[in-house]
């Protein structure tokens, strides 16, 4: 697995899962293909993940505060792509198509505006997170399964600099079950996304689970 390759390490982990009747070329394409926000329950989450720091931005400057409640209600309502998450600081840093997909996030994720650094890449893992920071490696794999079908998991992990372990402790205390919520949302959207792909393809012949 790639993310045991690049993340050996770790102070926290969350997986996730779910079957997929599709073939896993299909599945694995629609990672990037398919609406990651478009749940809702995935969407109110996500809002409000950043309330805190709207909150802070209306008390530094009422007029920029605007602007920037604007532009992400205007993001909240168009589709929302895994290439959308660069602008918040996601990397895709490891691919082996068609099974393994790993993103990378560096930052300091208990602040109130996360604080991502945008240049996370492979040698980022190799070197651990530096003072003050946290490292996250988020992977989608997708395994063939008997009749055509596979099973797409994602797995989280978030390793510390020592210096910080203890402020995102309390913080992944209040955020875990939001997360899981959310990649659960996720994958069902994946799901969605590659089993109307194989009926368009007529590899699926019966109506999706939903």
């Amino acid at each position: 697995m790639l993310l045991n390759d690049l993340m050996p390490q770790f102070d926290v982990v969350e997986r996730h899962s779910t079957l997929v009747r599709a073939p896993a070329g299909i599945v694995f394409n629609s990672i990037r293909e398919a609406d990651l926000a478009g749940g809702p329950v995935a969407r109110v989450l996500l809002a409000l993940r950043f309330v805190p720091a709207t909150l802070a931005a209306v008390v530094r400057s009422p007029r920029a505060a605007w602007t920037e409640i604007r532009d992400r209600v205007s993001t909240r309502q168009r589709v929302v792509r895994l290439h959308d998450f660069e602008g918040a600081g996601f990397r895709v840093v490891a691919e082996r198509a068609p099974e393994e997909l790993v993103i990378g996030l560096l930052g300091r994720f208990w602040t109130l505006r996360g604080g991502a650094c945008a240049d996370v890449a492979a040698d980022t893992f190799r070197a651990g997170p530096s003072a003050g920071l946290a490292l996250a490696g988020w992977n989608f794999i997708v395994t063939p399964q008997p009749g055509g079908s596979s099973e797409l998991r994602t797995e989280t992990r978030v390793w510390c600099a020592p210096d910080v372990r203890w402020k995102f402790r309390l913080y992944w205390l209040g955020v875990r079950p939001g997360s899981g919520l959310i990649r659960h949302e996720m994958l069902r959207a994946i799901r969605r996304h590659a089993e109307r792909q194989g009926r368009a393809t007529g590899v699926l012949e019966d109506p999706p689970d939903v």
